[in-house]
């Protein structure tokens, strides 16, 4: 592996102001919509749709403020400028959140390339949303603030709280726009950009589902394709005790703050016949679409059965859960894609064997076709206030554009003294490299704009970078080659919008945490008794704002879109 040298980092910086400065006008980039996850060619044509109206505001702005930026000097008058970072509790001994190599670092950059003086101010992560409302409300935040938090956003963009950064984007931004444009769309609302959005790097399903292939060997099976094929599978496995006297073909846990355990195999009984229905019903609220009560009535079925977790919804901190498949107990499980990973490596390591959970795509839809939830392709919202003075705000989007160069992303998230692979992949320093270089425990909470680099979208190097960088021999490089080939069928994103009703700001965050609770009742209460809980958990939800929210989402698809429901 080859050292970077300070030189040949500073070379690159240089450069890649450069090129921002001569790619000032690349692109429209305003959009009211952002795709996430019916095909990926639905998903494409509603982002095109959305993209349409905020396009259409913003393209002579770009195309008249990029030549003026290209015409100009980037480094300008003197400036200073607050910039937000999260304090994790974990900086170097001798070192602050605010004050360490890292952010001396950048200091140093932008001050060179820009005559920028930056300043941070430290928000504890645990409650940094509560603690920017607070500034914000007293006049007092930083001049870039962020939050992962769609509601909070909307708030501040709605209520005139976030400057307006469409003219500033249009003239600075060509580097975000270059790098990160599959994000941008999600910080604009009707024609307006309040937020430049950060670009997450690999693209990840939602959730994956494993199944033990020694059971399928042991039992003369095929890895399922269907539901059907998997039922056959799962009875099979109890009956037969594959796991011994505490058998659990299908393995769950209890979270109350995801959907992670049900929501590829409900979802699987949706149709979603237009983008329209995919809006109303993304994701959280896919439990009560048309079609998902069979999902939920087939997992009642077969926790009654015995193929489920007996009482798995007590089991909210998921020990029992990885402690079954570490055991050797289940036999199937649906997870976040790599949450099951490290049960699957005491399995396997105490089996002496490697390869026993294997990806598996087997929730076909009605038309015979697969459907897998991908994220979105943009994580946080990154801001500016309107409190904050226009040269400032100015100072800000050239300091966010410089973050979005991969390189200067890659040496603030791995470093200024990463290293790399033989594949080109940067490795990142250990906590105890880190502690001793004086970076902070976490450098890629300054990294608040980019990680889509070169590397994360090739699955051979990604694969190989995965199984290289494995904490024991548990695994092997073609299952990891498999991992990404599976987790990639039936690629999918919701359609999603910057903007929130004001029914989802108020009822949201309860009714999707009675969502995931409705679920778990139907899934375990006596069978006929479903009908019953279904009807009245629906109700339950109804009262508590779910229709409103739903009517509000068609209503808005509308209002953008010019269509009306059939």
């Amino acid at each position: 592996m080859k050292r970077k040298s300070l030189l040949k980092r500073s070379l690159a910086v240089l450069l890649a102001a450069a090129m921002a400065v001569m790619g000032g006008a690349c692109g429209s980039s305003s959009s009211s919509s952002a795709t996430s996850e019916p095909a990926a060619e639905s998903a494409a044509s509603t982002q095109e749709a959305a993209s349409t109206e905020a396009a259409a505001s913003t393209e002579a702005a770009e195309t008249t403020a990029g030549t003026e930026a290209a015409q100009s000097d980037l480094y300008g008058d003197e400036v200073t400028i607050n910039v937000m970072v999260w304090d994790r509790g974990n900086a170097a001994p001798g070192t602050t959140t605010e004050d360490n190599n890292l952010t001396q670092w950048i200091k140093d950059q932008v001050k060179e390339l820009y005559n920028i003086n930056v300043e941070y101010t430290a928000v504890p992560r645990s409650e940094s949303d509560d603690k920017v409302n607070i500034m914000m409300s007293g006049g007092t935040a930083p001049d870039i603030i962020m939050t992962y938090d769609q509601a909070l956003f909307y708030n501040y963009a709605s209520s005139g709280a976030l400057k307006d950064l469409t003219d500033l984007y249009a003239q600075y931004g060509g580097t975000i726009e270059e790098y990160c444009s599959e994000a941008e769309p999600a910080g604009v609302i009707d024609g307006v950009r309040y937020a430049v959005m950060k670009q997450r790097g690999a693209e990840e399903p939602r959730h994956t589902a494993y199944i033990r292939q020694d059971w399928l060997d042991e039992l003369g099976m095929d890895i399922p394709t269907t539901k059907e094929e998997l039922e056959e599978y799962l009875y099979a496995a109890k009956e037969n005790n594959l796991g011994g006297d505490n058998t659990i073909p299908w393995a769950m846990s209890g979270r109350t703050d995801t959907e992670k355990m049900y929501l590829n195999f409900v979802g699987s009984y949706v149709t979603l016949d237009s983008d329209r229905e995919a809006y109303m019903y993304s994701e959280s609220y896919m439990a009560v679409a048309p079609g998902s009560e069979e999902g939920l009535r087939k997992l009642n079925q077969w926790y009654n059965d015995g193929l489920i977790s007996p009482d798995f919804p007590t089991d909210s901190a998921e020990d029992v859960y990885k402690a079954a498949i570490a055991n050797g107990n289940a036999g199937f499980v649906l997870d976040d894609v790599y949450n099951p990973h490290a049960s699957f490596e005491v399995l396997n390591n105490t089996l002496g064997t490697q390869d026993v959970f294997v990806p598996v795509q087997c929730f076909d839809l009605p038309d015979g076709s697969y459907r897998t939830p991908y994220e979105y392709r943009y994580a946080m919202y990154v801001m500016i206030p309107a409190t904050t003075g226009d040269a400032e705000a100015e100072a800000c989007m050239k300091y966010l554009n410089w973050m979005a160069d991969p390189e200067v992303a890659m040496n603030i998230y791995y470093t200024p003294d990463h290293t790399t692979n033989d594949l080109g992949v940067a490795v990142a320093p250990t906590t105890t490299e880190l502690q001793e270089l004086g970076y902070p425990g976490t450098p890629d909470d300054l990294s608040i704009v980019n990680q889509n680099y070169t590397w994360v979208s090739d699955d051979d190097v990604m694969a190989q970078t995965s199984y290289e960088n494995r904490t024991s021999d548990w695994v092997t490089l073609d299952w990891y080659e498999n991992l990404y080939k599976v987790k990639a069928v039936g690629k999918y994103r919701f359609p999603t919008y910057a903007y929130i009703s004001p029914d989802e700001q108020t009822y949201g965050t309860d009714v999707k945490t009675r969502m995931v609770e409705f679920v778990y009742n139907c899934i375990c209460c006596p069978s006929d008794q479903f009908d019953s809980v279904y009807d009245s958990g629906y109700q339950e939800l109804v009262n508590a704002g779910m229709q409103k929210i739903i009517d509000a989402r068609a209503a808005y698809y509308d209002s953008v879109n010019g269509t009306t429901a059939e």
